[in-house]
């Protein structure tokens, strides 16, 4: 696939956390890929910065805080990663953070990058999905969920490992493929 654009490199990226906000829950795993091509991807699974958890969170998520203390990347050098890899894939473009409800993955992923590594590689903001759909179709916001999205916007392979950060950030990369292929 070619570039999507020459100046910014679209970047899908997922999160998944043991609660709702970071510092007080831990960003347990990461995944992100390139929007123009999936194929070129990071995961990362991550040590807990702390032992507070929503039950709920866990359960979906299918984490362990303990096993993840045990086998998990340090904070520090999956931030470092990231980095890392999103400099080598952005090719000297300014990377642009891309999520599905993009405020959640961005605040784990801000939060984390300015503590462990010292700035944000993304900047200041995401560009969210959800809110690009809703003005392009002019819907409400209730009307965005991905469970309601069209066929034309929907992946032709399913997410098969739901809550699995690399997984839905590709999902989330070619939803909005699709959407910003289609004329307004």
């Amino acid at each position: 696939m070619p570039r999507l654009d020459d100046i910014e490199a679209y970047i899908s990226v997922d999160v998944e956390a043991s609660g709702p906000v970071p510092g007080k829950y831990s960003m347990l795993s990461v995944g992100a890929c390139l929007v123009e091509n999936p194929t070129k991807d990071f995961y990362c699974e991550i040590k807990p910065i702390s032992p507070e958890f929503v039950e709920e969170a866990l359960k979906v998520s299918g984490f362990s805080l303990e096993k993840l203390a045990a086998v998990g990347e340090s904070p520090v050098r999956a931030m470092e990663k990231l980095s890392e890899w999103t400099a080598s894939v952005s090719e000297g473009r300014e990377p642009v953070l891309v999520g599905f409800n993009a405020g959640f993955d961005w605040s784990f992923v801000n939060y984390y990058m300015h503590v462990f590594v010292g700035r944000n590689v993304f900047g200041i903001a995401a560009l969210d999905i959800k809110a690009y759909y809703m003005g392009k179709a002019a819907l409400r916001w209730k009307d965005t969920k991905s469970s309601k999205l069209p066929q034309h916007l929907t992946p032709t392979r399913l997410q098969s490992e739901k809550h699995n950060a690399l997984a839905d950030a590709k999902y989330q990369a070619e939803v909005f493929r699709r959407l910003i292929a289609r004329p307004s």
